[in-house]
């Protein structure tokens, strides 16, 4: 007898046109009953407590710091207004409209990331080179404030534009990004001289946009670096994990099982060679250039 899925206490979300689409738990078209109260109970401290931003606050973005607190809904609530608190010390607001990167193709010389096209579920991927880093020539043109702006930035088009775009094209939401982290050449005293930014950057990505992360594959990694996830590995809890792929220079036909060929950068074993480099494409179905793959969907 065919396993049945138990029904969810919330509907599907609008906009899906995949009909093989089945919401991951803790979704909208997959919650339980408590879950499912969590998230009006929520919403409605929200608005009794003159916090609720309906232009942000949609019940995806409330779900995401739900299930970053496990459906406890005073920890999510706190976790959301130091987040509210955050973007108005920061201008967050005023970055995808007045935040320009002039130094960006100097600065991809140095230390590259980017996102480039899809995924074989439709998210963005996302590029980062740490062992292409050359802290001194990267700060001589940038700073490590502008590279958090820069970061940002980038987060709230990501939020705003790439994903809704991927959710388009493949037909279901698309929440979570696909990062690839190149550990290749890494110096210890370059990652040590810009340790700060990178904690900086990790806690941004932890606390402000909680539960982006779809895919995680570390490529180059040093065998120190395998070895010290083999110890942590049994600590962390089954569905981070599971994102998670360390792998050494035998990496390519794992991205491959998730990335398309055709969207994948040749450098990574793939066969996408942008004009003007991968790097600097800003390729993807958020790109009016995009031409949409059917084999990407």
């Amino acid at each position: 007898m065919a396993d049945l899925q138990p029904a969810s206490a919330s509907q599907m979300p609008p906009g899906v046109t995949d009909p093989n689409y089945k919401p991951p738990p803790g979704r909208l078209g997959n919650l339980t009953i408590p879950q499912q109260h969590a998230l009006e109970k929520f919403q409605k401290e929200l608005q009794q407590e003159g916090k609720f931003v309906p232009e942000r606050h949609d019940d995806a973005l409330l779900l995401r710091f739900l299930r970053a607190r496990r459906f406890d809904v005073e920890k999510a609530k706190t976790m959301l207004y130091a987040c509210e608190q955050w973007r108005k010390d920061f201008g967050v607001d005023g970055l995808l409209q007045n935040f320009d990167f002039k130094e960006k193709a100097e600065v991809d010389k140095y230390y590259p990331q980017y996102y480039h096209k899809i995924d074989k579920d439709g998210r963005p991927v996302y590029i980062e080179q740490l062992g292409k880093l050359d802290i001194g020539k990267l700060y001589a043109i940038t700073t490590p404030e502008r590279q958090l702006k820069r970061l940002v930035y980038e987060y709230e088009k990501n939020t705003n534009e790439r994903m809704p775009a991927c959710s388009r094209v493949i037909g279901h939401p698309v929440e979570t990004s696909c990062t690839i982290l190149d550990l290749a050449g890494v110096s210890i005293s370059n990652f040590y001289r810009v340790k700060d930014y990178v904690m900086q950057a990790s806690s941004i990505g932890q606390d402000r946009y909680p539960e982006s992360m779809g895919k995680f594959f570390i490529i180059n990694a040093p065998w120190a670096f395998s070895a010290v996830w083999s110890i942590i590995k049994p600590w962390l809890d089954e569905v981070t994990v599971s994102k998670i792929d360390i792998l050494g220079k035998d990496y390519k036909a794992k991205l491959l099982e998730q990335i398309p060929a055709q969207n994948l950068p040749k450098e990574f074993g793939g066969k996408c060679e942008c004009p003007g480099g991968c790097s600097l494409s800003d390729a993807g179905p958020w790109n009016p250039n995009w031409e949409q793959q059917s084999e990407a969907a």
